[in-house]
């Protein structure tokens, strides 16, 4: 399908090919007034412009989108722009607007049935806790993550299970902690030939910065090392259903 290519693609960090991709198809969906395909190539074109940082065509391309899937009378369409609307404004620093934005859509996706949609903003809603500060309401998310990873077997999540633990570690004050974990993720992305959504990039970024500080850059590098060594079980304390 169209739409697994491009998600393939963005996955993969291949912006460009995302962008092939997402014009071909909201030209082919314009000429035929087809709002799935308008919807899916505009998703794709504002999930690279956040990819970018340019946050203001993200939104205008999210909202032009959503506009599409509410004339449409189609609540599955409005979940991919719902969804870069929250990344908009998490990344732009309104904490506020992101939880609501998450849970809005944490409720519309278990309303349309979607578990595992409903799982990866439950992540993103872990992470938008932390930034506003409270940290024993984003570990309970946290723990809640891992534990349906590990009863579900969504493997593809575990990067991004290392991204929430080194950005609680970092929030904890646990800088060697969260120099392992960067590692772990690192090396996770890296075996399935993946990069991380725009989103979830930032939060690493800074916890790599915020660790690096915090231990400096030979410290930093061991313990790092050391996490890039560890295994699911060792790092996260998971283990697949059998």
């Amino acid at each position: 399908m169209v739409e697994d290519d491009a998600h393939d693609s963005f996955r993969r960090g291949d912006d460009a090919r995302v962008l092939r991709i997402a014009r071909s198809q909201l030209e082919s969906a314009r000429s035929a007034n087809e709002p799935d395909g308008q919807v899916a190539g505009l998703y794709a074109m504002a999930h690279v412009a956040l990819r970018t940082g340019d946050l203001v065509r993200a939104e205008d391309l999210a909202n032009t989108a959503l506009g599409i899937a509410v004339a449409a009378g189609n609540r599955r369409l409005e979940e991919r722009p719902r969804h870069v609307l929250a990344a908009v404004a998490r990344l732009s620093g309104d904490y506020v607007t992101a939880r609501e934005r998450y849970v809005a859509s944490i409720e519309l996706n278990e309303a349309l049935g979607q578990r595992e949609a409903v799982h990866g903003e439950y992540h993103n809603l872990t992470l938008t806790e932390l930034h506003l500060g409270n940290v024993e309401r984003a570990r309970e998310l946290f723990e809640a993550c891992c534990e349906r990873v590990s009863r579900e077997g969504y493997r593809h999540f575990v990067p991004y299970l290392g991204i929430a633990a080194a950005a609680m570690a970092a929030a904890e004050g646990d800088h060697a902690n969260a120099a392992r974990m960067i590692g772990f993720t690192d090396r996770a992305f890296s075996d399935v030939g993946q990069v991380p959504d725009p989103d979830d990039a930032a939060e690493l970024d800074a916890v790599r910065v915020s660790a690096t500080t915090g231990l400096g850059a030979s410290r930093f590098a061991s313990e790092y090392e050391t996490g890039s060594t560890w295994n699911l079980a060792r790092s996260l304390g998971i283990t697949w259903p059998t």
